[in-house]
């Protein structure tokens, strides 16, 4: 694709007013706001064919001015004001590249004051499904989730990376409780669970793509597809880079017992990687908060104390602790600072301070955690008064946002 035009500076404020989602799928890395999100941004947006470039007859170096012809092939967001042309003129002017010829472009435009500004163009190989691609999703953003998802699944490996890229972004955004609901309808078509294992023993599938696909396959396949997840999991030759997380959750929906058995032995070994071991932390995240219904609570907090006996990664899990709000835990994490191994650093001695004064503000008759927390004073207000401050912070809602929802 991609020759982009520079923004006007008010565009360019517009669109970093605008906040990004959240990324809301548990095992996706999408970064950046979705083609069909952008969208929302633009009056309308046009693909066609640049011509007849001229200069302005007044300032002929002048960046901002001239005309260009942009002949259109594809309406892809409508508007009254293009509404039966075939032709649109750009108050820029933008020559020709001899090095792509050929090229054809998605221009966005707005409209300020009647004034017509093409404030972002895109250029696109004439054989590119971009176009289609991306008048398809907004057509299916409005839907329910299963019929928008199921519309970009068929895109996530698409052989142009920006679609198949932006495909990925959809599902990193939806929600999990979304994504549940698809994959619940894939039970009942195998080929789905057949396609998302054949893209994970592909060895061309990108490794930012087995988080996703190893926890689809968890939510829509049967339990003999445990068996070929674990296969993949011991397969040496395999580097899990990123997406590990998402293949052991999917090998523990698939089959509870074996996979969380498997998990431990994982966050157990302290030998293992850090990156490895964080996630496994993750995964085990995933069941505290999303799938209950799958693995005990007392099961997932047996494990948080496997990994919190690992001064390396140890304040993670105590976080998690805190923000659960596990209170009864507070004996067994507020141990740790008489060890050495943990209260000599400085990250872990903090996450358990902050686990202290959570428990003491949530429960004064917690005696274990208001004593922890009045020697804590009583040696470096400062540092007590610091964190408190900063629990309070993480309390208080979030601004209410300026934006519409897309």
């Amino acid at each position: 694709m991609l020759s982009r035009w520079v923004l006007p500076a008010i565009v360019v404020g517009l669109m970093l007013a605008s906040p990004y989602p959240a990324a809301a799928c548990p095992f996706c890395s999408a970064t950046g706001e979705t083609l069909a999100g952008e969208v929302s941004q633009a009056d309308f947006i046009l693909y066609g064919t640049l011509s007849n470039a001229k200069r302005d007859a007044t300032d002929p170096n002048a960046f901002n001015k001239g005309t260009t012809d942009l002949t259109i092939d594809l309406v892809i967001k409508d508007h009254e004001m293009v509404k039966g042309k075939k032709v649109v003129t750009i108050p820029k002017f933008l020559p020709p590249d001899p090095k792509t010829p050929n090229l054809k472009h998605l221009v966005f435009f707005k409209l300020y004051a009647g004034q017509l500004d093409a404030y972002r163009g895109e250029g696109v190989a004439a054989d590119s499904k971009l176009p289609e691609y991306l008048k398809g999703a907004i057509e299916a953003r409005p839907k329910d989730a299963a019929t928008r998802l199921t519309y970009f699944f068929s895109y996530l490996e698409s052989p142009d990376l920006v679609i198949s890229g932006d495909a990925y972004s959809e599902f990193g955004y939806a929600d999990y409780k979304e994504i549940r609901a698809l994959t619940d309808k894939w039970k009942a078509d195998p080929t789905k669970a057949q396609l998302l294992l054949g893209w994970l023993k592909d060895p061309n599938t990108r490794p930012t793509r087995y988080g996703l696909y190893g926890l689809l396959l968890g939510n829509c396949g049967k339990p003999e597809d445990a068996k070929a997840l674990r296969a993949l999991l011991d397969d040496p030759n395999r580097s899990y880079t990123s997406g590990l997380d998402g293949v052991l959750a999917g090998y523990v929906l698939l089959d509870p017992k074996a996979g969380w058995e498997y998990l431990l032995g994982i966050v157990g070994d302290p030998k293992k990687d850090f990156s490895v071991r964080y996630a496994g932390l993750r995964t085990i995240r995933f069941f505290w908060e999303s799938r209950t219904d799958v693995v005990p609570g007392k099961q997932v907090l047996d494990a948080m104390k496997v990994l919190i006996d690992q001064s390396d990664l140890a304040d993670l899990p105590i976080e998690d602790l805190r923000k659960w709000k596990t209170w009864e835990l507070t004996p067994f994490v507020l141990g740790y600072a008489a060890k050495e191994s943990h209260s000599t650093t400085p990250i872990v001695a903090r996450s358990i301070l902050k686990f202290a004064l959570a428990a003491a503000a949530a429960d004064p008759k917690n005696a274990g955690a208001v004593e922890f927390v009045k020697r804590a004073r009583e040696k470096d207000p400062k540092k007590v008064e610091f964190l408190e401050s900063l629990l309070r912070d993480e309390q208080r809602p979030p601004l209410p946002s300026k934006t519409t929802d897309k």
